[in-house]
């Protein structure tokens, strides 16, 4: 190996450590945090341990580090397994075990509230969450799609859609459980949806 190649190595595994130091460092004050209001890149960038200059140079701007936050949330808490629910022969079978994946991910971290929170604060950051949510809306429509009868109309496969796209949100998830479990609110949120299908199946 060269001088050069072993010296690009070293800097880019030294590069890949600060960004991951900087995005356990934002999520850690997420979590601590009662809001995301004083969410920033010079606090996120004493917490870690390194300048404002690095956090922009792998950032590009507090939207771009809120953005790798929940991407690395998102990683941690499994929501790979959403492949597996398009895959699913039964879609009926797939629709609760996206709510289940749904249900334990917006319960097992705290600062996936305070993310979401922080649309209010940052408009771009606000479009970024929302198209990531609405991957979610596809799959439910995909899955739907499946399970409506021929005669359904394209109106009522669209409101079942969107009911049970609220019904997977992060804001019905944190109304519901404020008195009932994770799994409380799995069976309430998985017998809703399934009253809704079996009139779009009729």
């Amino acid at each position: 190996m060269s001088t050069r190649s072993y010296t690009s190595h070293v800097r880019s595994a030294a590069a890949a450590e600060k960004r991951e130091r900087a995005i356990q460092a934002a999520a850690a004050f997420l979590r601590e945090s009662g809001s995301a209001a004083s969410f920033s890149l010079d606090t996120v960038a004493k917490l870690a341990g390194v300048t404002r200059l690095t956090l922009y140079n792998q950032f590009g701007s507090r939207r771009g580090l809120l953005e790798a936050v929940f991407d690395d949330i998102a990683q941690r808490g499994r929501l790979v397994r959403l492949k597996d629910v398009a895959m699913q022969a039964d879609p009926r079978q797939g629709l609760d075990q996206m709510i289940g994946v749904f249900c334990e991910f917006w319960s097992h971290d705290a600062a996936v509230e305070r993310l979401h929170e922080a649309m209010v604060l940052d408009p771009e950051f606000a479009q970024a969450l929302i198209e990531r949510n609405e991957r979610r809306r596809g799959l439910i429509r995909g899955l739907v799609d499946r399970i409506a009868s021929k005669s359904a109309g394209a109106a009522a496969k669209r409101d079942v859609v969107d009911l049970i796209f609220a019904m997977t949100s992060m804001a019905m998830y944190r109304m519901l459980s404020q008195r009932r479990s994770a799994k409380a609110v799995e069976a309430l949120i998985r017998s809703t949806v399934h009253a809704a299908l079996d009139r779009l199946a009729e």
